[in-house]
């Protein structure tokens, strides 16, 4: 797995965490389970499956204590389920479930059990609504037969809830529901990064990327698609999505939640998103600072105003390096039709890079 970091590069002037990831942010975790096979086609097997299921989990339990969210649209073609809530509440109360477009009923259901085994005073004291959004990865899985089951959930959930803390980066890329994703017309997938806030806070993003067009993929301000020109093989449709979360731990109520959540939007601007007609670039962020008990609030006085600006920094620049991590850590993936997406050609990049480094004499 090669991320930016790794590369020599950074973006911005705010520093990363340890892992450069999601779980540098107190409690958070993320966990994958890929869904990988080559079957027949239904109804007599379960056809190709290059898809999978991502949970971004922002710590403790969420519906014993709800945590403050808020949601922002970019260009709304997809799906991120419990978004009513959020807006009439201004919290969530389960991890944030990732998976493919034709699945998020499936993830749905299984998120239900999943949450009701850890939780026993769901559907007793009051009911849930788990949080699932989506991206279509049906240019290398066949979306015809649903192919994560309730374990696969399961498992990414405990997987989240086990990273939570540990000094190993996450898996990025090809992972996940990242699997069967592709961005700039490249392998993509899922992306993290992280940044550490002069008053101690962390922030961390999650984008699950498939969206964009090779000639418009920008790295750190360098035209790199633009530069490596056509790519040898058969792009996906340039239309796609991003689906795109925010962790802190810093206290930020739900309006503030919604200004985190839009900023994500323009580290994608950075990277040559234009949020295409047919694109889904939707986006939640969870901060755990105002946290309380279900029912009750918290004294902690909300960061807000001109508080928010390291903050809106932060997200923007972990979100650009978040997409570029994805492209990096992914591999060649070969799926539906004999369809391949092969991953950014990484030596290239660097050449790229330092070429461009050079011509302005550093």
């Amino acid at each position: 797995m090669t991320t930016l970091a790794d590369l020599g590069v950074s973006i911005g002037r705010l520093p990363s965490g340890p892992t450069g990831s999601v779980i540098d942010v107190p409690g958070a975790g993320l966990g994958h389970a890929t869904v990988v096979y080559d079957d027949a086609p239904p109804p007599e097997g379960r056809g190709i499956a290059r898809t999978g299921v991502t949970v971004v989990h922002p710590g403790g339990d969420a519906w014993a204590s709800p945590v403050p969210a808020g949601v922002a649209l970019l260009n709304g073609a997809g799906e991120l389920t419990s978004r009513s809530q959020v807006d009439e509440w201004g919290v969530v109360e389960t991890p944030v479930f990732l998976t493919s477009t034709m699945q998020v009923g499936r993830v749905y259901d299984a998120a239900c059990d999943v949450l009701m085994a850890d939780q026993p005073l769901i559907g007793v004291e009051d009911v849930v609504i788990p949080t699932v959004g989506e991206c279509d990865d049906s240019w290398l899985s066949d979306p015809r037969h649903r192919h994560v089951t309730r374990d696969d959930v399961e498992a990414a959930y405990r997987a989240a809830i086990a990273s939570a803390g540990s000094s190993s980066p996450p898996l990025q890329g090809a992972v996940g529901a990242g699997t069967g994703m592709s961005c700039y017309s490249w392998k993509g997938g899922i992306g993290t990064a992280s940044r550490v806030l002069p008053d101690g806070h962390v922030v961390g993003v999650v984008l699950l990327c498939n969206f964009g067009q090779w000639d418009r993929l920008t790295i750190a301000g360098v035209p790199v698609g633009m530069l490596m020109g056509r790519p040898d093989h058969v792009p996906p449709p340039p239309a796609g999505s991003c689906l795109g979360v925010v962790v802190t731990d810093a206290p930020i109520d739900h309006h503030g939640c919604e200004r985190l959540a839009t900023r994500i939007g323009l580290g994608l601007a950075r990277t040559g998103s234009t949020a295409h007609h047919a694109s889904g670039e939707i986006f939640i962020a969870l901060a755990n600072g105002l946290r309380a008990p279900r029912g009750t609030r918290t004294a902690v006085a909300p960061i807000g105003g001109r508080e928010l600006d390291p903050y809106f920094e932060a997200v923007v620049d972990a979100s650009e390096e978040a997409v570029i991590n994805a492209l990096l850590s992914a591999h060649d993936v070969t799926g539906v039709g004999g369809a391949t997406v092969p991953a950014l050609p990484v030596d290239q990049i660097v050449r790229l890079l330092d070429e461009h480094h050079a011509g302005e004499g550093r």
